[in-house]
């Protein structure tokens, strides 16, 4: 009797376990479902053209003004606070792919690292996402923005420069593939960031880091 008392609650523990791994997968897809959706009702309403330029990421490819520093060019804007590379990855075919871009450029890892993943959790996280990508659309070009630093999270700038690293080891091996260093170009003659090129948080971006960035990215929006 107790064997199979002891085997009933070993089975109910499993159970459980298994049950409350999936809620948490459930709740991780859940957490962007209503930003993702709330996509799909505006291109509904004015659906995007093909062959334009998409943008991804987290907050700031979200807080970017496209129309602003872009005005040239058919640039959507799908980035989403707070996100990881990997959500991009969950959500790339309702986000990315359907868009059909000629080009898509990225900005994240700087949450992931925030949150403990590793630089090389990032950089396998992001080959995933250019592996999805290019399996549908085989000839886009895929832009990386470095992870910045940034005052706030000053401490984690080893692992940022790891996660770069990396990155840039997969774009030297794909044509396809392009990384766009913004780690020097923020940085002072002390070596620290450049407090102007951040809102007060010293997280986000000011204008004139945006000014910035558009600068240094707008050279990667051609193709051949």
């Amino acid at each position: 009797m107790r064997i199979h008392l002891a085997v009933a609650s070993l089975g109910a523990l499993v159970a459980g376990l298994a049950i409350g791994g999936i809620e948490r997968g459930n709740a991780a897809e859940n957490r962007w479902e209503s930003t993702i959706q709330a996509f799909e009702r505006a291109d509904a309403d004015h659906p995007q053209p093909k062959n334009g330029i998409v943008f991804v990421g987290s907050s700031s490819i979200r807080k970017w003004d496209l129309k602003k520093w872009f005005p040239d060019f058919n640039a959507l804007n799908r980035g989403f606070g707070g996100s990881e590379v990997s959500d991009s990855v969950e959500f790339a075919e309702r986000i990315i792919i359907k868009y059909e871009p000629r080009i898509v450029v990225v900005y994240a890892g700087d949450n992931d690292i925030a949150h403990n993943k590793s630089p090389q959790r990032v950089y396998d996280d992001f080959k995933q996402l250019v592996s999805l990508i290019h399996g549908k659309l085989p000839q886009t070009k895929i832009v990386y923005i470095a992870v910045k630093p940034s005052i706030s999270r000053w401490a984690l700038i080893d692992q940022v420069r790891e996660a770069n690293r990396l990155i840039v080891e997969l774009a030297s091996n794909d044509e396809r593939v392009e990384f766009v260093d913004i780690d020097k170009p923020m940085l002072g003659d002390d070596g620290m960031p450049r407090k102007e090129l951040f809102v007060a948080d010293g997280l986000h971006l000011s204008e004139d880091g945006y000014e910035l960035w558009t600068n240094l990215v707008k050279p990667h929006l051609t193709t051949n």
